[in-house]
């Protein structure tokens, strides 16, 4: 790790130095932690940063002592400079701030230093050396150390793990408070974000993807704030709202696959009601899955994923078995379990909760099949580079 770090401060040291980077301390009534966080920041840029570099205080309609304290800081600090935002929001001071700087490259940190310092020169250099055209810190990254409670660690995980499936992100980690663009990619990208918020991260990132733009990731050490701000319920609301919105917004597989799904989910519970009036759980349940495995291979080949021909088509089915095999293992799990709980559950009951434990299944199922498809694709395009 440290050799790493220490070749890619070789690599920025050997860029122009006369690059600026404008870091943005985005704050709503943080008069506890506001004048320790920017001090402890604009020392470490005057001993240990090799770019000039303006701190600026983006204060987001504050109305504790925030507002008086960093006025004062901007006016006693050299390097340091105070904004206010009328209205509430991380992503609407972010925003305003990065349209308005004369910097080449806009960060963002936020106020409690969560994250080590010393992320910040790797994660700006690919930026300044025009390698990268975004770069996040990651908490989820090989070689990160993240010291945080259980709750928040499984409830990361679970939103950066629904980003990969419904939204296809490549990236890891969304909502690190450890951000950096290049200035004209700000300019580009920020005006089409529609969120304001807590949101702001992870759309920026998605549109940047989208745009094909090269997203540079920094393992950081990080360690929990235990007096975070952040409000947990509220914000995976709006960030689960925002998922839902970009996946309508854009050419997402997942709304195509989704749809797929759907329609062999019915076909599923409408087979096996049909052949549960003479057959009984088990042999119904087999059959049904099975029957709506083929056809959702077929349609998901087809339509979610555009592929036609022969090519693929054993291994595909070979998935497609394989997730009829773990459907099959889920739902009889999920029967067995009912009968044992209520002996004496009506089919409607039965149906429901076979069909849920299908619709688990079929989650999998997508990420096997894109996993697989991704996998083929690659090796076409590394072969057709060897050619």
């Amino acid at each position: 790790m440290g050799q790493i770090v220490l070749a890619v401060e070789r690599a920025a040291l050997a860029v122009v130095r006369e690059a600026s980077v404008e870091i943005v301390v985005p704050v709503y009534n943080e008069e506890r932690d506001l004048e320790r966080g920017v001090r402890r920041l604009r020392s470490y840029l005057d001993a240990r940063f090799p770019f000039h570099s303006i701190v600026t205080i983006a204060d987001n309609a504050s109305d504790d002592q925030t507002r008086a304290i960093g006025p004062r800081l901007a006016a006693t600090i050299p390097g340091v400079r105070y904004m206010r935002i009328s209205d509430k929001g991380r992503g609407r001071a972010l925003a305003a701030a990065w349209l308005i700087s004369d910097a080449d490259v806009v960060a963002y940190t936020d106020v409690d230093l969560s994250t080590d310092l010393d992320a910040l020169l790797p994660l700006v250099a690919p930026l300044i050396s025009g390698h990268s055209d975004v770069a996040i810190g990651s908490r989820l990254a090989r070689g990160a150390r993240v010291r945080r409670g259980l709750k928040r660690e499984v409830i990361s995980r679970c939103y950066n793990a629904l980003l990969r499936l419904a939204l296809g992100a490549r990236f890891k980690d969304a909502q690190c408070g450890f951000k950096a663009m290049r200035s004209e990619t700000a300019r580009r990208l920020v005006p089409r974000v529609e969120n304001r918020s807590w949101f702001f991260d992870t759309e920026l990132l998605v549109l940047a993807q989208r745009a094909g733009l090269r997203i540079h990731e920094v393992p950081v050490d990080w360690v929990d704030d235990s007096d975070s701000r952040v409000q947990l319920i509220p914000t995976a609301v709006e960030d689960l709202q925002g998922v839902w919105r970009l996946l309508w917004s854009g050419p997402s597989r997942f709304i195509r696959f989704a749809a797929v799904g759907i329609a062999s989910t019915v076909a599923y519970a409408v087979l096996y009601l049909l052949l549960r009036e003479a057959s009984p759980a088990g042999f119904a349940n087999a059959v049904a899955l099975l029957a709506t495995a083929i056809a959702n291979t077929a349609a998901n080949r087809r339509f979610t994923f555009g592929l036609q021909g022969r090519d693929g088509l054993a291994g595909d089915y070979a998935v497609g078995l394989g997730a009829f095999g773990l459907a099959l293992l889920m739902t009889t799990a999920a029967g067995a379990a009912l009968h044992l709980l209520a002996p004496h559950a009506g089919d409607m009951v039965e149906v429901t909760t076979l069909t849920a434990a299908n619709v688990a299944a079929t989650l999998f199922r997508y990420a096997l099949f894109r996993a697989s498809v991704m996998r083929r694709t690659r090796s076409l395009g590394s072969l057709r580079a060897d050619v």
